[in-house]
């Protein structure tokens, strides 16, 4: 029964985990279209996600920005040798943001910013060949971070503040590859948790010698995510010993969202702005998971995560008084090994090419546009940790997982 359990929540939080390094990159539509680089770069309010040290360096007293990205996803799967295939079937995801700054003087600037980092939706057809891993995923997380910026000497500024993380997950599988009632229905586990919430920080430098260049470092810390309210559910279960009850039980679990930490320049030439971003995940923090149920057992479950990296390239150029054009790339690395590679959180490496614009309705009100086209590279991996109901030994789940995403985004930037 505990180990039913474990591995119910197991997948839950490893969804979770996932979704960190899984991530798609939509904080700005401005920095998206530049290969969401932004750590050096002073674009609009948006800095208050990617350096916060950025802030007193907005010309503008009062800086406001916000819009949002429909994510089109598909992932397909195929094993050759048992000549099976699925593919997913996953609703749009609506990724948001919304940064407003304030310029007290010269020296001192605060803000505010309400964004989405973390979130999945993934949907595989009911009973597919890896039924007994996922059926349905939906994470969502919501971050607010208050922020201040201030002018510590002419060519170097500093920033930070909290971060509040709130977030939630519903997740469906199948219990086993065969498990089924006394009917034929197959068994199922679901999970369920909302208003979860944890505490992180971050903290930016920026050095500007001349109004040409300029270098930024941004760290954003470990947040652990506690799930102490959370419950599970299990039905169609037969009425064995060796399997649990059907019902409802409850967990405890901590996940390590692992520190960031970037760095980048920025370079402004005539009509044009170039900026290079270096970003370091520091997953391999995320060591083993432990599992508190109710009745008091506990199971540790390593995880093995190795720290990724990314490193993104862009350009942006004004080409009249009233529209400005961008583009980027940028190469992203997975952070999870190989054995772990688990169907509902479904990536590898990936490439991202991005465009953009921005059109200047008035001086003080601007329209903007990107478009992210994202590619997993294919991958014949397997998720090798799946222990059937009675069984002794665990079992591997493989096969080919072919990835694409399309991120169109639109929004607005207000400064006065």
């Amino acid at each position: 029964m505990n180990k039913l359990k474990a591995l119910a929540v197991l997948l839950l939080i490893s969804t979770m985990a996932y979704a960190g390094g899984y991530r798609v990159s939509t904080q700005s539509n401005r920095q998206l279209a530049m290969g969401h680089t932004g750590v050096a770069v002073v674009n609009s309010a948006d800095i208050l996600f990617f350096n916060p040290a950025g802030l007193v360096h907005l010309e503008n007293k009062i800086n406001f920005s916000a819009g949002g990205f429909g994510v089109f996803s598909s992932v397909s799967y195929q094993n050759s040798d048992f000549g099976t295939s699925s593919e997913t079937d996953s609703p749009t995801g609506t990724p948001v943001y919304a940064y407003g700054t304030y310029k007290i003087n010269e020296k001192l600037a605060v803000g505010l910013g309400i964004y989405t980092p973390y979130g999945s939706n993934v949907t595989w057809p009911t009973d597919w060949s890896g039924s007994h891993l996922v059926n349905e995923i939906e994470l969502s997380a919501i971050f607010i971070q208050p922020t201040i910026s201030y002018q510590l000497f002419d060519s170097v500024s500093i920033g930070g503040g909290p971060i509040l993380a709130i977030g939630g997950v519903e997740f469906n599988r199948n219990a086993g590859q065969s498990l089924t009632d006394e009917q034929g229905n197959r068994s199922n586990v679901g999970i369920e948790d909302t208003g979860v919430t944890a505490w992180g920080w971050t903290a930016g430098l920026m050095f500007k010698p001349d109004e040409h260049f300029s270098l930024g470092f941004n760290y954003r810390s470990l947040i652990n995510i506690e799930s102490t309210e959370g419950t599970a559910t299990f039905s169609n279960f037969p009425n064995s010993a060796l399997t649990p009850s059907n019902g409802t039980t409850g967990f405890t679990a901590t996940l390590p969202l692992p520190a960031e930490l970037t760095v980048g320049i920025g370079y402004e030439w005539k009509k044009w702005l170039f900026a290079f971003d270096y970003n370091r995940a520091f997953w391999s923090e995320y060591e083993s998971l432990d599992l508190v149920f109710e009745n008091g057992s506990t199971s540790i479950n390593p995880r093995n995560y190795k720290d990724s990296s990314s490193w993104r390239l862009g350009a942006q150029y004004t080409a009249t008084d009233k529209l400005i054009v961008r583009a980027g790339w940028y190469y992203d690395q997975s952070p999870v090994q190989s054995g772990y590679f688990a169907p509902e959180t479904p990536r590898n490496d990936s490439l991202g090419y991005t465009f953009g614009l921005s059109y200047q309705v008035n001086s003080k009100l601007a329209i903007d546009a990107s478009f992210l086209y994202l590619r997993f590279k294919e991958v014949n991996e397997s998720y090798d940790f799946f222990t059937d109901p009675g069984a002794t030994t665990p079992s591997s789940f493989g096969g080919t997982y072919k990835s694409q995403a399309l991120i169109p985004g639109i929004g607005v930037t207000y400064s006065m």
